[in-house]
């Protein structure tokens, strides 16, 4: 597997944690637990921003990963 399949990868699931971080924070009954999945859910979209930036990087680098 290419680095760029490896960072689109990473991507796909950092983007699936993001979604159940979302899923957790909107379902709990605890004030607590939500505000901690809400922040977390915060970091994890920083991430993904930083992954996606990187995975156009990578396409422009190299332009046979675009896709």
């Amino acid at each position: 597997m290419t680095i760029a399949a490896n960072v689109k990868q990473c991507l796909a699931n950092i983007k699936g944690i993001e979604a159940q971080l979302s899923s957790l924070a909107l379902n709990s009954n605890d004030k607590g637990a939500q505000e901690i999945f809400h922040n977390t859910m915060e970091t994890i979209a920083s991430v993904k921003k930083d992954l996606q930036t990187r995975v156009l990087e990578l396409e422009r680098l190299e332009p046979q990963y675009n896709g």
